[in-house]
């Protein structure tokens, strides 16, 4: 009876291994097949990172400069693939990828004395080390003859959809005197977007990206006194070559597995022909194992 006990676990774990080298052949293959496979069946889940242990830095402008106009272009270092996001007295106020190492982008500045710091994200919108902190002056004439001057913003500083989709980007418009005139450089070739927004708020602008890439966005606002404000931002339309398919919080990374049960199916035969000859072996056995037990007696 133990011995038919093992022969079955024998024929089981060789069951077991069997799917299991096909699940493994599977989960790292170059290629996936389509999730519709038939006798397949799909698995998705998320795959946690460390967080990115080195940051950018900010190389120009330098700490002290003044600045008497806008848009100021900063440039720096940085781990290259990872999204940077600026900040102006810990307010966001630009984003760009990092390409070939570095980075350089657009930004608006607030009136007076402005402490720039780059950081980066991960494609799970996990932060990086802080750069280094270069503080700047802007010396604002329209906010001193006007009493404030328009600025933008936007809760995210990268955002995704897939060609064809409409891509919707909240953007916060504050100060100066309404109504503004916003227009929108979605940085593929088309038309500029042309709004206008009679109060200060969350204004929802909207478009469709045609073919899948990373596009430099520019959003710029007016008021009615002429002041302006700029953002820079990074806008994803999603395809083969994008890993990501959403910006900031709401990227996720996802690995695809399929798990083939062919392999298995294929060694079923094997498993019962060795099953069978094993047990032919036992009986074989048993009977040498009588006949000298009657020799002996």
């Amino acid at each position: 009876m133990t011995r038919k006990i093992s022969r079955w676990l024998v024929a089981f774990s060789l069951l077991i291994s069997t799917m299991t080298f096909g699940f493994s052949q599977t989960a790292f293959a170059a290629n996936f097949p389509p999730e519709s496979s038939n006798g397949s069946v799909g698995l998705q889940g998320t795959i946690s990172t460390a967080a990115p242990t080195h940051g950018a830095t900010i190389t120009t402008p330098v700490n002290g400069a003044s600045f008497s106009s806008l848009p100021v272009t900063v440039n720096g270092l940085c781990p290259n693939g990872l999204l940077v996001k600026l900040f102006a007295n810990n307010v966001f106020i630009g984003s760009v990828n990092c390409s070939n190492s570095s980075y350089s982008l657009q930004v608006d500045l607030f009136a007076g004395q402005n402490d720039l710091v780059a950081r980066v994200y991960d494609a799970l919108d996990q932060a990086g080390p802080d750069s280094n902190t270069v503080i700047v002056t802007f010396n604002d004439a329209q906010s001193l003859q006007y009493g404030s001057r328009v600025a933008l913003t936007s809760p995210f500083a990268k955002e995704g959809a897939n060609p064809g989709s409409t891509l919707t980007w909240p953007i916060i418009i504050s100060g100066g005197s309404g109504p503004y005139a916003i227009s929108v450089d979605w940085g593929d070739g088309s038309p500029t977007s042309l709004i206008s927004q009679p109060f200060t708020g969350t204004l929802n602008i909207t478009h469709v990206y045609k073919t899948a890439g990373v596009y430099t966005i520019i959003v710029k606002a007016t008021d009615i006194n002429k002041t302006e404000a700029f953002l820079q931002l990074v806008g994803v339309a999603n395809g083969a070559a994008q890993s990501n398919t959403n910006g900031n919080a709401k990227n996720n990374t996802t690995l695809k597995v399929e798990v083939l049960w062919w392999p298995a199916v294929a060694m079923l035969p094997l498993i019962f022909a060795a099953f069978w000859i094993g047990q032919r072996h036992e009986l074989f056995s048993l009977r040498k194992q009588i006949e000298k037990t009657r020799r002996d007696a």
